[in-house]
């Protein structure tokens, strides 16, 4: 009987705080150009717990409270920290260059990487990934604001989405997702 919990422990689910979106067919491997100027697929960090927050650099609300409660999650994690890989992704590829991004993203931690590319590019990887965004209709002239979805997306180690996280989240909350993906089998 003692076995027979033991079985039944260790091949239940994973409980997670955030949605779990395990059985997504969406969200597959793409390249776009990091703030160091060098090309950057998601495959890159197969064995790696991917973290992805789509955002623009002069959001005014939403993008860098953001960063920072990841750069508070990738603290908290210590040494697992070296096991999970941040991307900001622009959702704003005119004004979101690669020297814009540099002087950016790693302000919020040296490890995140942002990535940006064409229009056409940031249109495909954010279709791909479930991401709206567009152009603001009521910025104001000479004004940058860009409506975007807010979620953060996780993949798993090898690469498969398995979270949708809301930006509101509790930093404990989503370091526990972090940490059941981190314990995972490859």
């Amino acid at each position: 009987m003692i076995a027979a919990l033991l079985v039944a422990a260790c091949t239940q689910a994973p409980t997670f705080k955030a949605m779990d979106i395990s059985g997504v067919e969406w969200g597959g491997d793409f390249t776009l150009t990091a703030h160091t100027g060098k090309p950057v697929k998601t495959s890159d960090f197969s064995g790696k717990v991917v973290v992805m927050f789509f955002g623009y650099t002069h959001c005014p609300d939403v993008c860098a409270p953001t960063l920072v409660k990841l750069d508070q999650v990738m603290k908290r994690l210590g040494e697992d920290a070296k096991n999970v890989q941040v991307l900001f992704i622009t959702v704003d590829p005119v004004h979101d260059t690669v020297p814009q991004l540099a002087g950016f993203v790693p302000r919020f931690n040296p490890a995140f990487i942002g990535l940006t590319g064409s229009d056409k590019e940031i249109a495909a990887v954010a279709k791909d990934y479930k991401v709206a965004y567009g152009a603001n209709p009521q910025a104001q002239p000479g004004q940058i604001l860009v409506d975007h979805s807010t979620g953060i997306l996780v993949k798993d180690k090898k690469g498969k989405p398995r979270l949708l996280v809301k930006n509101d989240v509790a930093v404990d909350d989503l370091e526990h997702d972090v940490r059941v993906l981190l314990r995972e089998k490859n």
